[in-house]
């Protein structure tokens, strides 16, 4: 714990710790002090200089605040505190300088700039600037730069704070960004006229203060006083990024991160903001029914009877129901408790084959937490990129490499550039198997770390072997004190929004039922002859057309074209709805606008149709619906808590002891901007995907 001082801000006396900068400890004593190139998650530029303050005894001129520690200040000649002053006329006529000359160059774009309302150098004119200006030269123009099909530049406007070339450098881990010239000559640029390659790209629009860096895709769509803000939660990846879903009518125009310290801090992924416009393109917005094999619309009544009447009249046996990887907690919940009143025990929602579930929850968990990870202090990754399967987690780990130099991390897998440096360990399995027997020098790096972490993500645990691999993992993190009663460093990394959720629920194979692979081969063979498809579409719906299908879902993709009957879903920004993220934090997600046409909230759908078939579900609302949900998982109604440790977790319960092939793990995920069915009608997500594809055939010529 760093030690504290007493100093003086404008006459008030304040402790604040001696570590923090002069900027901090004015704004912890409640004075707002401006700033362009500071940001409290960025290394410090002091390049900007609005953030000027006088200090007594100081040296005779304005002090850059952010540049400054409160260690460095000296006390009054009998003792005295140091003392601050925000408000003198030095720092106001310095403050004024410093806008004036910020100015000089920037032109009067206000009116057509998409930072327009929301802009830090408009914001700060206004406050601290003066009323004219005294420079009246020809002022100077800066050529747009290319930075890739998310972010829309206008050079012109840039007061070179640096703030992302510094965030691109530290915290994305590339180097595609930078300062060239001096002088009035100085521009930020790509160098080579290229995409910024990182899924955090982002973020560039949101740490710079003026409108130099604004979103590509929502270019003129909307000013922010037009729209309707939800804040919500993101199912884009396993990670439960807190965002907030800006919507205009029934049109979601923008997804903004929402500071959340425990998950994404103050960023979201490429895919997390961008994928909006994928939310109004091939949508469903009202039912189907395939009629002459051809899918023809219908009314909700009609749909309804039709597969009512199928399960009605099949065998119970024969029913199965599959939950994909976007569907909320309530909606599985719904499917589950139709099911088993059906009486069907083949139910699943591991689409990849994961195998993962049942049991203590801890043993498909990520145990640390996101932001535990910064306690760790060596890192074993197996079977997992995070970097495409989730681009903040890798995001923390890049920060604790950063910040922790001793830190070590190994990879078995894929080598892949994770924007940190890792022992590459080997490819597959029997890497594994030779650390559980203690050989290599990384098996002694964890044996010997106080906090060390095993990372197990789906590449590993998706195959026939998975559950294997995952005991075999489990027992590995036990042997070198990775699970103990004040830590847990076994983590399983998922890559899918409402898996754990589903997986809490126990929406799984009954007694004597199928698995998502058994289901396919018995539709295959003719042995199930209905399946119930709760938007499930990363695998091959070819499979299903043995069976009678039901596909409930939003967007018109590959689970809806093998369909026999299609019920219209709303999204996850249309319906009020809990999803869990990898750590096992529940979280609320809120309906920002309406679904298109007919689609309903999928629960209700479900409530629906359990009418039709004489299994009438007991709730009517989503407030009976989510209390029989507590009942059976009573951890999502800790809403955005982690973490049950009364007991120690049993490490040899997860998964299953068995062989293990030898085959090299493969990532998870193929392409990082394509993986669901909102993502493959965006239109920015296959633009981005078609740029990283070439980028990376040309990178490998």
């Amino acid at each position: 714990m760093s030690d504290t001082r007493v100093i003086k801000v404008n006459g008030e006396e304040v402790e604040v710790a001696s570590n923090l900068t002069l900027l901090q400890a004015c704004e912890a004593a409640g004075e707002e002090i401006p700033r362009f190139c500071y940001h409290e998650r960025l290394s410090v530029a002091g390049n900007c200089r609005m953030c000027l303050i006088e200090v007594k005894g100081g040296p005779p001129k304005p002090v850059a605040s952010c540049a400054q520690n409160v260690r460095d200040l000296r006390p009054g000649p009998e003792g005295q505190p140091p003392e601050l002053f925000t408000n003198t006329p030095m720092v106001k006529k310095a403050r004024e300088g410093v806008m004036e000359f910020l100015l000089i160059n920037h032109p009067l774009d206000c009116p057509i700039c998409d930072q327009g309302g929301e802009c830090d150098l408009q914001d700060q004119a206004m406050a601290y600037g003066r009323d004219g200006s005294r420079y009246e030269e020809n002022k100077r123009a800066v050529e747009e730069k290319y930075m890739g099909p998310l972010i829309k530049t206008i050079m012109t406007r840039c007061i070179q704070c640096t703030r992302c070339v510094r965030f691109a450098t530290e915290i994305a881990g590339v180097d595609d960004l930078g300062l060239v010239n001096r002088g009035e000559n100085a521009e930020i640029t790509t160098y080579l006229e290229k995409a910024v390659e990182s899924e955090l790209t982002g973020n560039l629009i949101d740490v710079c203060p003026v409108g130099a860096l604004t979103s590509k895709p929502y270019a003129f769509n909307a000013r922010p006083w037009e729209l309707r803000k939800t804040q919500t939660v993101d199912v884009m990846d396993a990670v439960g990024s807190n965002i907030r879903v800006d919507a205009r009518g029934r049109e979601v125009m923008r997804i903004l991160p929402v500071l959340h310290e425990d998950v994404n801090e103050e960023w979201i992924a490429d895919k997390s903001r961008f994928v909006w416009d994928g939310l109004r393109r091939q949508r469903l917005d009202k039912p189907y029914i395939r009629k002459d094999g051809k899918l023809k619309a219908a009314s909700w009544d009609e749909a309804l009877s039709v597969v009512a009447d199928k399960l009605k009249s099949t065998d119970k046996n024969k029913i199965a129901a599959l939950a994909g990887d976007l569907v909320p907690a309530e909606a599985v919940k719904a499917l589950k408790d139709l099911m088993t009143a059906i009486g069907t025990p083949h139910t699943d929602c591991r689409q990849d084959g994961a195998k993962v579930g049942g049991g203590d929850r801890r043993g498909y968990l990520f145990n640390t937490g996101i932001a535990g990870l910064e306690q760790a202090d060596a890192i074993l990754l197996v079977g997992t990129n995070p970097r495409a399967e989730a681009p903040m987690v890798n995001a923390r780990i890049r920060k604790l490499w950063l910040n922790k130099l001793d830190v070590k991390i190994g990879l078995i897998g894929e080598q892949k550039d994770l924007s940190y440096e890792y022992d590459y360990l080997g490819a597959g399995p029997d890497t594994l198997e030779s650390l559980v027997n203690g050989d290599g020098a990384f098996f002694e790096t964890l044996k010997n770390a106080k906090n060390p972490v095993v990372i197990v993500g789906m590449g590993a645990l998706k195959r026939k072997d998975g559950a294997a691999i995952l005991n075999a993992a489990a027992k590995f993190a036990d042997s070198v004190g990775a699970i103990r009663s004040d830590w847990n460093g076994f983590n399983v990394l998922h890559d899918a929004g409402g898996r754990v959720g589903a997986l809490d629920l126990g929406f799984l194979p009954g007694e004597g039922g199928k698995d998502f692979d058994g289901i396919l081969e018995a539709c295959t063979n003719r042995e199930i002859e209905v399946v119930y498809n709760l938007g499930a579409d990363e695998f091959d719906p070819a499979r299903l057309n043995g069976a009678f299908v039901v596909y409930q879902g939003s967007h018109g993709d590959a689970g809806a074209r093998h369909a026999d009957v299609i019920f219209p879903a709303a999204a996850y920004t249309e319906q009020n709805a809990i999803f869990v993220n990898t750590e096992g934090r529940a979280q609320m997600a809120s309906r920002a606008c309406f679904p298109p046409g007919d689609a309903r909230e999928d629960w209700a759908i479900i409530r629906a149709l359990s009418d039709r078939v004489s299994h009438t579900l007991p709730y009517d609302d989503m407030f009976a619906l989510r209390q029989a949900m507590f009942e059976d998982a009573p951890s999502l109604a800790r809403i955005d808590q982690t973490g049950e440790m009364e007991e120690q977790f049993d490490a040899s319960a997860a998964g299953v002891a068995g062989a293990m092939d030898s085959a090299p793990f493969v990532s998870g995920i193929a392409d990082y901007y394509l993986t669901n069915p909102i993502a493959r009608a965006s239109k920015t997500m296959a633009e981005c995907s078609a740029i990283m594809r070439g980028t990376n055939k040309m990178a490998a010529e």
